[in-house]
Formats: structure tokens, sequence, C-alpha cells
């Protein structure tokens, strides 16, 4: 691996990045194309914002962690977070003017251990608003 394995999971910032790029190559290599990545405003932020071969746009939350001592990455998207997610999906959809486009919820858990190949798992529509 092109990483130092140690200083990445030592650093939760440095872990997150890394794990939003693994994200955005799976996601890629299903055949998704990237409208942007980080979007934020007041309400929050949405990591990646994807469009699917089907046409839907995709907002996708990200989790990577080191383990799964407090739960699976999964799990911490938590009921405040969705309601985050749906607001500052609303503001991306109005600050672009998109209407009457099909839109879902994507999220991708991602683990990277202290040794052993990372575990990615990528789950569609993960929420309905």
């Amino acid at each position: 691996m092109l990483f130092n394995r140690s200083r990445l999971l030592a650093d939760r910032q440095s872990l997150g990045r890394w794990g939003e790029k693994r994200a955005e190559k799976l996601l890629r290599a299903k055949g998704f194309k990237t409208l942007t990545r980080n979007f934020s405003c007041k309400t929050g932020e949405i990591d990646l914002v994807m469009v699917d071969v089907d046409s839907a746009l995709v907002f996708v939350e990200v989790r990577t962690k080191a383990d799964e001592q407090f739960g699976p990455p999964e799990q911490s998207v938590t009921p405040s977070k969705k309601i985050k997610l749906v607001r500052t999906a609303r503001y991306f959809l109005a600050s672009h003017d998109i209407a009457d486009c099909p839109f879902r919820f994507d999220v991708v858990a991602i683990v990277l251990p202290p040794k052993g190949p990372a575990r990615i798992e990528h789950y569609q529509n993960a929420f309905v608003p």
C-alpha cells in the first residue's frame, strides 16, 4: 500500500480523507460520476455528490474507522446526522436549481484495521428522508 498505515490510523482527519478517496474510487468503478466532493453549507456537509449509472443523484456519506470497537461505521450515521444530510441535500438541489431529478442517500462504510486489507461496504439507499 502507498500510505503509512500507522500515521493514518493516528490522525482521524487523514483517515477520513483517505476513506473518502477510497469510497469515490469504489463508486467510480461501479460507473458513478463525481459531481462534487465535500459540499458544505450552513446546514452541514456531504462527502460526495455523484450521479449513478441510472442518472439518479446520489448523496454519499462516508464513514471510516480503524476498528469496530464501538460498532460498525454505518451505525454512526445517527438520526440527527440523517436530518443534517437531508437538509444539506435540499440546499444543494435548490442552489443548483435541480428539480424533478431522482435522488437517494448512500453510505460507504470503511474499516481500516491495523493489519490486513481495508473492508469497504456500499449501502445503496441507506435511508429515506
